[in-house]
């Protein structure tokens, strides 16, 4: 009888050098996250002068499941997305999306700059086949289990076509990780046009379609379009989306 290979460790990229807490902050983070999970490799991205500074003060400076990837750039908090793309090319949060490009890692984590972040990302790694627009996810506690919701921020306006891939990506989210064969799918309500929920629970509360707005721009038009083609098709307050 033969042993079955062992499973990969997850290999994350960390933007070290980002966000409003900086460099303290993300080497007690990643503490944390080698004690809780023997399963993952971290690859700490920014200026190796100052990790290695860092790293030795909280005892990690010899960790075998840790390394460090040199940048000479960091983008700041307030910083324009479209100079954090062009202008620095060598920032912790590019190298560490470049390592998931290059396959060298198979994810990147970063606590900064928001739109930097969905802007670069975008240009590197480009997105799935059929999906236009990326999207910033959350889970939300729900009366059983969680729901996810997307986009929170990422995108300013959304055309119905948007929202259907957001159905796609929510769905496929809620399967992989909670393993629901068929997550229910719903829109918000008025704030935000760009919103969708998927509920990883059957039971959950579901969420109702807008209400109608009272101006009628062009894309609220379209919107509304879109909600009348779907409930011609679904049920009327919390329609099943199967993809």
């Amino acid at each position: 009888m033969t042993d079955s290979p062992a499973t990969p460790p997850v290999r994350v990229a960390i933007d070290a050098m980002s966000g409003d807490n900086g460099l303290e902050a993300v080497v007690a983070a990643v503490s944390l996250c080698l004690q809780r999970h023997d399963d993952v490799t971290l690859t700490l991205v920014g200026d190796q002068a100052q990790l290695r500074q860092q790293l030795d003060a909280a005892g990690l400076g010899t960790e075998a499941r840790l390394s460090i990837t040199h940048s000479s750039e960091v983008v700041l908090m307030d910083e324009l997305p479209s100079r954090a793309l062009r202008a620095k090319k060598d920032s912790s949060m590019r190298v560490a999306i470049n390592l998931v490009h290059r396959g060298d890692a198979d994810a990147a984590v970063s606590a900064g700059n928001t739109g930097a972040l969905m802007a670069i990302a975008r240009f590197v790694l480009k997105t799935l086949p059929g999906i236009d627009r990326p999207a910033i996810v959350s889970a939300l506690p729900a009366k059983q289990g969680h729901t996810y919701l997307l986009d929170l921020g990422a995108n300013a306006a959304c055309t119905p076509e948007h929202l259907f891939e957001f159905a796609v990506m929510g769905s496929v989210l809620a399967r992989a990780v909670d393993g629901r064969e068929s997550p229910r799918v719903a829109t918000t309500g008025p704030v935000c046009w760009g919103c969708a929920a998927w509920s990883s629970s059957r039971t959950a509360a579901p969420m109702p379609w807008p209400s109608p707005m009272r101006s009628m721009s062009r894309s609220s038009r379209r919107a509304r379009g879109f909600r009348r083609a779907s409930a011609r098709t679904s049920p009327a307050s919390s329609p099943r989306v199967r993809i």
